[in-house]
């Protein structure tokens, strides 16, 4: 178990990376040839070009007085006010923020009142040192946790009054939180431009028809059902293989690009390569020639390709985008069931066309059941079979416990210098290498589930990175530490005093997650600032690939906040702040230095690097919600049976009441604030509306959504009329032309498809029809 002293050295050692993360960035920043890759951003948006300098000053900064202002990035972070930050970057980076504030809001009044009052409480006993029990494992610090508490005490009266209040003051910020961000998001959807998704809904499950195409059956059911409102539609394609021959395309035009550089470089020598696998064997072939013959050839077979699908009614999934003519019918329409068969014509508003997923829009919904089952049971496997790795990392957190078992490692563990390293800072380094491919291998998983939007995939991705940093990292290393930490007692006592050894030992695990947090959330925070592998690459593009202003442009990485990865680690740290807040205040400092830091880093880094690919209108908000719930309740469950187990009988069932209350206020929440996230207020829509006619009486609506959601390996193209729905005039009438052939000997609508009504007058039906 890591001891005070070690503690220190893992803080000393990562207060270092930090400083030297942020100092290397800080000079790198002002370094001319590396401009566009810590502020890529202002480039994208043009504000930005690159310096015209010549000779040393190309490359390096000469300019000594910049050097004086190394740290004027802080303050330059802080200061852009939220609506311009919203403006700038988008309500979602916005908001993404306000959960960095939102922890500092919660745990800087919860550790001020937790070292004045519980700190002096717990450190005031002598339970673990006049111990009977001489083979328990204890550290310093656990001095100052509740474990320090003799059994059946009376102070345990105070960690329950500091338990309500804790819950009470952490609601109150999330009920005020959440009222704000449910208006900045209503403000923001009044407020913002024009966007094709405001009038498009995704039609999935279109039925089959014998009698007409899919892009037939849409415009007929729409036009009959929504007759005022209807306004084009876009039907989707399969085109995943022309996709990947694209693809394959471009990555042969960028090694032709590579090859043509290399030759103008070197004009005497002809670059080669060959044509075997990996180009490791083969014939030795001319690299330029070969990689043009390539290009032709895929060329010719992605213009054959392109007809075949275009020309193919197989190609023509059973879904559409449509589009309406105003926001209130498309906020109807979204909204409300189609059909009396709730299976079929299902409608949701449609993604902005940045954040569609094309590859999933051609799985047959059909199949989205049988795979959400197969990733439920795999995801299962995944998490239980991680249980081993977290293991071997909680087996380098307690060493004291090995040593008994294994006394011939005593000699080297006893080194002062090895022993500080291997618990200080060994078990979070391991601990965070094994979760490096995770967040990679979720996202696959959350594409294979078949999810039709990007912001859907990494709020799945997120809420299963989630869970499995509560099972494995959280619980896994509790349980785990706990046998490996307890393991003699565990061997040599009975099972009824089992419970009260893990009670004991629970608190203890407090430093292992204190070295974490260090790692982790102090200097990899640092570390992302600092972009080495966006630098590096995009040197190298820049060595080999890059030939014009534009090729360097498109080299640049920006990336963006990645939310399927970076929003389940801050609720670890929201989990664990609240867990051991009561139990053991001494980790509540580590967890506020954590949640500055990442406040200062994230915003620099949305102000002058992220491109964020999509703008969800913080759909993201009531997971954050829900889960910092969850850990709220975990916490409660938790101390609830620790205190069990520490006999404090008369104060325990007092607990009960916290659960229910936080469940209820949650529920409060869900009903008063979540609508606002989930649907789209036909007020709002109606005003929007009517402002638009206003201001723009002439617009040609259609013309800007005829070709919105068309598949983006087509719009290379000229429009084709093939690929849009509907005629180009405006549609006046309701009368609808059908080629069923059914409807034209019986009333009774198509078994295949209910695109109408059979309450319908047959006088309105035979004008229909």
């Amino acid at each position: 178990m890591a001891t005070l002293s070690d503690i220190g050295v893992a803080a000393a050692f990562n207060i270092i990376s930090v400083v030297i993360f942020l100092v290397a960035f800080a000079f790198l920043r002002l370094q001319p040839m590396f401009d566009m890759v810590y502020f890529p951003k202002w480039y994208l948006k043009g504000v930005r070009i690159s310096p015209s300098l010549s000779g040393v000053k190309k490359f390096v900064n000469l300019e000594v007085r910049s050097y004086l202002r190394i740290l004027e990035w802080v303050p330059a972070a802080l200061k852009m006010p939220e609506p311009e930050l919203i403006e700038h970057a988008g309500l979602d980076s916005a908001v993404y923020l306000r959960i960095y504030l939102i922890g500092l809001k919660i745990f800087i009044p919860i550790t001020f009142l937790a070292f004045a009052i519980l700190v002096p409480v717990n450190w005031t006993n002598k339970t673990l040192e006049n111990s009977k029990d001489s083979k328990l494992v204890y550290s310093d610090i656990d001095k100052l946790s509740i474990s320090n508490i003799p059994n059946g005490s009376q102070r345990f009266w105070t960690h329950l009054v500091m338990a309500y209040i804790f819950t009470f003051w952490t609601c109150y910020v999330l009920l005020k939180e959440y009222d704000i961000v449910a208006s900045m998001r209503l403000q923001f959807l009044e407020s913002e431009k024009r966007r094709p998704d405001q009038f498009t809904v995704l039609v999935r499950n279109v039925p089959p028809d014998p009698d007409e195409s899919v892009s037939e059956l849409v415009e007929h059911f729409f036009l009959v059902n929504h007759p005022d409102h209807y306004l084009t539609h876009q039907v989707v394609y399969n085109a995943n293989a022309l996709q990947k021959l694209v693809k394959t395309k471009k990555s042969k035009q960028n090694w032709l690009a590579f090859n043509e550089l290399r030759y103008e470089k070197n004009p005497s020598t002809r670059p080669t390569k060959k044509t075997g696998f990996l180009g490791l064997c083969g014939e030795k072939v001319d690299a330029i020639d070969f990689y043009r013959g390539e290009i032709e050839r895929l060329s010719k077979e992605e213009a054959i390709l392109r007809e075949k699908i275009k020309g193919s009614p197989k190609a023509i999934m059973p879904a559409a985008f449509v589009s309406f003519k105003t926001r209130w019918g498309a906020a109807v329409c979204a909204q409300t069931q189609q059909c009396r068969n709730p299976t079929i014509w299902l409608t949701e508003w449609a993604p902005e066309p940045r954040d569609v997923y094309w590859d999933n829009l051609a799985i047959p919904f059909v199949f989205l059941t049988i795979r959400r089952l197969i990733i439920a049971v795999a995801f299962f496997f995944l998490t239980f079979f991680f249980m081993i790795p977290i293991a071997l990392v909680q087996s380098l957190a307690n060493l004291e416990g090995i040593e008994k078992i294994a006394p011939f490692l005593k000699p080297l563990i006893d080194i002062k210098l090895i022993k500080s390293f291997i618990q200080g800072l060994l078990p979070g380094i391991a601990l965070k290498i094994f979760l490096i491919l995770l967040p990679t291998i979720l996202m696959l998983m959350s594409k294979f589930e078949g999810f039709v939007s990007i912001s859907a995939l990494e709020r799945r991705s997120a809420s299963r990175y989630y869970l499995f940093l509560l099972v494995n990292v959280f619980l896994g290393s509790i349980i785990t530490g706990t046998a490996f930490e307890q393991l003699d007692s565990f061997i040599h006592q009975s099972a009824n005093e089992i419970p009260k050894t893990i009670g004991v030992s629970i608190p203890m695990k407090a430093t292992f997650f204190i070295t974490f947090i260090m790692v982790d959330g102090w200097a990899g925070i640092a570390g992302e600032i600092t972009r080495l592998k966006p630098l590096i690459i995009f040197k190298l593009k820049d060595m080999f690939l890059v030939k014009t202003e534009k090729d360097r442009e498109e080299a640049m990485d920006p990336g963006s906040i990645g939310f399927n990865t970076s929003e389940p680690q801050i609720q670890l740290y929201f989990l664990l702040g609240l867990v051991y807040a009561v139990v053991t205040p001494f980790l509540l400092p580590f967890i506020i230095v954590f949640f500055a830091l990442a406040y200062v880093v994230y915003r620099h880094q949305i102000i002058n690097v992220y491109n964020q690919e999509y703008e969800s209108r913080a759909a993201f908000w009531p997971d954050v919600h829900g889960r910092i719930i969850v850990a709220l309740i975990i916490s409660q469950l938790l101390l609830m049976g620790l205190l069990s187990t520490k006999e404090a009988a008369e104060s325990t069932p007092f607990l009960i009441a916290l659960p229910v209350l936080t469940i209820s206020f949650h529920w409060y929440c869900k009903n008063r604030f979540e609508p606002a996230f989930n649907k789209y207020p036909l007020q709002e829509a109606l005003r929007k509306d009517t402002r638009d006619r206003t201001k723009e009486p002439n617009l040609d609506l259609k013309g800007y959504l005829s070709n919105a959601y068309i598949h983006p390996v087509f719009k290379d193209e000229e429009e084709d009329d093939s690929l849009l729905g509907g005629d180009e005039k405006e549609l006046e009438s309701i009368l609808v032309p059908t080629k069923r052939q059914s409807r034209r000997n019986t009333p009774v609508p198509s078994k295949y498809n209910g695109s109408s009504s059979p309450s319908l007058p047959d006088t309105a039906l035979d004008q229909l029809l």
